[in-house]
């Protein structure tokens, strides 16, 4: 949807409640309710978040910010637009700021799964895995959130950050076990698996993982390593063909070729 268009939806909105009347002359005239300031200042925020995230997904970054910020004059307390700026300065490489915005975030909304998730996400990739966990675990606390697999996928990626390969096999499987299409899951618990010398289990991961139709390079080429520590030559040509026909240029093709190289 187009910023304007989002703009449209809000200015449509506000005037589904507006009343309709005629005077003593027949003449329509047009009523606006009573609304309170703050719900007026939180309208306007929702507003410049819808925006901002529109702006970001188009990749007018500089737009997206100023709406933002607008949207943070209106109400400082509006949790989601401190999660869109979080993601937005993480996105240009401004981590301190980043962080504040993620956790007023979960200052806001203590509870919400959505929240603790992304706080713990970004401790994690920015190497704090301990603190990290802590919020996955208040993220699937919550009752009413929505995607319990994404905290669970994440806090097992924590966990392979400080090579806890059990307690990563285990998160994944809690993901896979709420969310079946879950590709990142799945991919991960692949993975796990073949690190530990499963590979039989492992196979059976990834073929889930392959049936999503979503083919990466890091798929492929795990996928031929798995088949070629079963011997199974075949299924391993399969992938490193699949693998140098899809992505010629990845880092995983090039690997292959090398190790091809007499």
């Amino acid at each position: 949807m187009r910023p304007e268009r989002l703009l449209l939806a809000g200015v449509l909105l506000a005037l589904a409640g507006c009343v309709t009347t005629t005077d003593s002359n027949n003449t329509l005239t047009t009523r606006m309710p009573r609304t309170s300031k703050a719900a007026d200042s939180r309208d306007a925020a929702r507003i410049h978040t819808e925006l901002g995230q529109q702006y970001m997904a188009n990749g007018d970054l500089q737009t997206a910010l100023e709406k933002l910020t607008k949207a943070l004059q209106f109400d400082p307390n509006y949790a989601p637009a401190h999660t869109v700026a979080a993601v937005l300065y993480e996105r240009i490489g401004k981590l301190p700021e980043a962080e504040l915005h993620y956790r007023r975030a979960v200052e806001l909304e203590p509870s919400k799964g959505d929240a603790n998730n992304n706080l713990g996400a970004f401790l994690c990739k920015t190497g704090r895995y301990a603190e990290g966990e802590s919020y996955f675990a208040r993220a699937v606390a919550d009752p009413f959130y929505q995607t319990p697999d994404v905290a669970w996928t994440n806090d097992g990626l924590c966990r392979l950050g400080v090579q806890d390969r059990a307690g990563a096999e285990a998160s994944f499987r809690r993901a896979v076990e709420r969310n079946p299409q879950n590709g990142e899951a799945l991919l991960q618990l692949a993975n796990v698996l073949y690190l530990n010398n499963d590979a039989f289990r492992a196979n059976a991961f990834l073929q889930r993982y392959d049936a999503l139709g979503r083919p990466t390079p890091v798929a492929l080429k795990l996928g031929h390593d798995i088949e070629s520590r079963l011997g199974n030559k075949d299924a391993a040509l399969n992938y490193r063909r699949r693998l140098q026909s899809q992505f010629p240029d990845s880092e995983q093709a090039h690997a292959l070729d090398a190790t091809a190289r007499p």
